[in-house]
């Protein structure tokens, strides 16, 4: 046995005893989480809090280590990390999936980490700095309220129930002011030289995913493929610049067929990625994300006790009131959107010279109050997904996400498919397809990297001068630390202080005062509607696919700035593919032939050149024409399989051997039994019928 196995049998360096007495911050683990308490919160509720964080398992705790800020004039500021040993448990309890020394992805289990460690690997190197902050979070949103917890401590109007998670409940009552991993500034220097100071280099994929997790990793896989896809539409715009408008259909035709195999391509990348992750076994039977409410009972599957909730009641909320909320919610958006085209009209028109200087108006009266809609119909999605009660994270992102889609498609492309469908102006159209893809683009990034930058940079000199007013403050006693606290000495005590010089002290203040960064959302989002301007309006706007590469070469590194420096660093989330945005891409892959087709119809050239058709004639011939696509992109669904024969075969594999695994077991238990019941298998003579049982 190695020198790393024997290590994990001695007592744990950061036990029970370390959290209770130790005063000495030299010992303490890094940290990977920082909790900020409210400067209000009564003492009861913290000290409650940080009794179920450092608490048993068997008790409800999360056993946890803890330390605090030694001075709370901002509020408490509370340091969270684990133990060596408690990291490697939490891992084998949350199923990790890891390659081991053969190259395989499997489960991790303690007792064969042996077989994990690669040569020269360390077990303090096993688990990557974002697994143990997804670990920590992990435990922290999986401490469950107890039969016994009534109420928040000290709060008795804010009422719990079993197995609530605690986590969400302090942020939720305001006890919780924020929670936030802390950056590795070592590593973030080194992964910002070979990611967003390269402009030319490809991505660094692997350290990405090592930094900032699965979620994360996914997107920018995304984000890269999909520019280096839409160079073939590029090329065809080009092309068609160049040559007659007599091909303008051949290109249309094209662009549909680069929808389907960019898509279908896309599926197959995205399963090879998860396979390679460990994360394409993750199911809608997975474990409770930490707002699951209901009943605690025992899971069907697993048998671990956890929250349960009847399927039926998440449909009927669904079906029977978040649905035809949602649609209200569109058919307003598209009257308000027709009252904008209404009022411009009514402008336009007027004989007075007055109005032509209020013909902007009803835009800008219109692009304010999209964005008001926005805002408040995000928090209404959001309310709805959390009150429908979803099992797991990658189900509630799947429903909220499609209920923000189906808004963001109106306010986004209505306007476009009214001006091309019912007032027939393709100047119109070819002018804000080019509006929102250039300008707008460009407006974006100015508010995604420069402006958070310059904002961060204002907040650091504030910081400054606060830090150096503390240092002063430093300077005095413990003593008189206790004093000027709001909360007992006696409580205060229980908790190890960090030293007033540890770095990490200054650390937290600054990172919590960046950005919080809000998953990946927005950023599918603008790459969705970016998708929509390219493929839906491709036979009037050609040169869209062009300023799209333009748009997402610079997209990929002010992404990477903001992470790294703008905004707080996310926790890891682990995830199989990038969920309904898959979906909201093949629908728009779906009506681009249907626009396209449309668009063409209505191309006033096309029609010359077919004036000896009647109009049912023309009408049908561009209906037999979208068929005719709709079936060429069905095939090639069918011909382009959704996992590579690698991975096919790997699975299959890995399924063989954990059959003939479960089968050796069965036939060991069959011997054991059959020796204790007979004293032997390999018995010379019969087994009489007594003997087993008969009668």
């Amino acid at each position: 046995m190695s020198q790393q196995k024997l290590n994990l049998d001695k007592t744990d360096e950061f036990g029970e005893d370390f959290e209770i007495t130790a005063t000495d911050s030299t010992t303490f683990p890094p940290t990977y989480l920082v909790i900020r308490v409210h400067p209000a919160s009564k003492e009861e509720a913290v000290k409650w809090l940080v009794g179920k964080i450092r608490g048993k398992k068997l008790l409800g705790g999360a056993e946890l280590v803890v330390l605090r800020k030694p001075y709370d004039e901002d509020g408490l500021e509370f340091h969270v990390s684990a133990s060596p040993i408690k990291f490697l448990e939490i891992a084998e309890e949350m199923e990790l999936v890891k390659r081991d020394k053969h190259g395989q992805m499997r489960e991790f289990t303690v007792n064969d980490l042996e077989n994990f460690l690669v040569d020269g690997m360390n077990v303090d190197d096993f688990l990557t700095s974002a697994e143990r902050q997804a670990i920590i979070r992990h435990e922290l949103e999986n401490i469950r309220a107890l039969p016994t917890d009534i109420h928040v401590p000290g709060y008795p109007f804010y009422s719990m129930c079993e197995g609530q998670s605690v986590l969400h409940k302090c942020i939720q009552c305001g006890i919780i002011s924020s929670i936030y991993a802390l950056h590795d500034q070592e590593h973030l220097k080194k992964l910002g030289r070979s990611w967003y100071r390269s402009v030319f280099q490809k991505q660094p994929l692997d350290e990405i995913k090592i930094y900032f997790g699965e979620s994360i990793a996914l997107y920018f896989t995304f984000l890269g493929f999909y520019t280096t896809a839409l160079l073939f539409p590029t090329f065809l715009g080009f092309v068609q610049l160049l040559v007659s408008i007599e091909t303008l259909p051949v290109f249309c035709i094209f662009n549909v067929i680069w929808v389907t195999v960019f898509l279908e391509m896309w599926r197959r990348k995205s399963n090879e990625l998860a396979y390679k992750w460990g994360t394409i076994g993750m199911t809608s039977l997975g474990e409770p994300r930490a707002n699951f409410r209901g009943q605690m009972g025992k899971d069907p599957i697993t048998g671990k006790l956890c929250p349960q909730y009847p399927r039926y009641k998440t449909y009927l909320k669904m079906y029977c009131v978040s649905f035809p909320i949602v649609i209200a919610c569109l058919v307003g958006a598209y009257i308000i959107m027709l009252i904008s085209f209404w009022m411009e009209d009514q402008i336009k028109y007027n004989p007075e010279t007055w109005s032509q200087d209020l013909l902007l108006l009803p835009s800008v009266l219109y692009t304010a109050l999209v964005y008001v809609m926005n805002c408040y119909y995000r928090k209404l999605a959001t309310f709805l997904t959390e009150w429908e009660n979803h099992r797991t994270q990658s189900q509630f992102d799947r429903h909220r996400v499609t209920k923000l889609i189906l808004f963001e498609f109106v306010n986004n492309f209505m306007s476009l498919f009214y001006i091309a469908f019912i007032i027939q102006d393709m100047e119109m159209l070819r002018s804000q397809v080019a509006t929102m893809l250039i300008i707008l683009q460009a407006i974006n990034h100015m508010q995604e990297a420069v402006l958070p930058l310059l904002i961060n940079v204002g907040f650091a000199k504030i910081s400054q001068w606060k830090n150096g007013w503390k240092n002063t403050r430093q300077t005095k006693s413990k003593q008189k630390a206790f004093e000027d606290s709001r909360y007992s000495r006696e409580f205060l005590e229980t908790i190890p202080a960090i030293d007033p010089s540890d770095s990490r002290l200054n650390q937290a203040e600054q990172e919590g005062q960046l950005e919080i960064y809000e998953e990946t959302y927005d950023d599918y989002l603008e790459m969705f509607i970016q998708f929509g301007y390219v493929v839906l309006f491709s036979s009037v706007y050609p040169a869209a696919a062009l300023w799209a590469v333009i748009n997402n070469v610079l997209e990929i590194r002010a992404d990477a700035f903001r992470l790294c420096l703008v905004h707080q660093r996310p926790i890891s989330r682990k995830v199989k593919d990038i969920g309904a945005w898959q979906r909201a891409f093949e629908v728009i892959g779906g009506l681009s032939i249907m626009t396209n087709c449309g668009l063409l119809c209505l191309s006033p050239h096309i029609r010359s050149r077919m004036a000896h058709k009647t109009d049912l004639e023309y009408i049908l011939t561009f209906i037999f024409l979208e068929h005719i696509l709709l079936g060429i992109r069905y095939l090639l669904h069918i011909a382009i399989p959704d996992k590579p024969e690698w991975v096919r075969v790997e699975l299959a594999k890995k399924s063989y051997e954990s059959r003939q695994a479960l089968k050796h077991e069965k036939a060991l238990k069959s011997k054991r039994y059959l020796t204790r019941r007979f004293n032997t298998v390999h018995s010379k003579h019969p087994i009489s019928g007594p003997a087993l049982g008969n009668k």
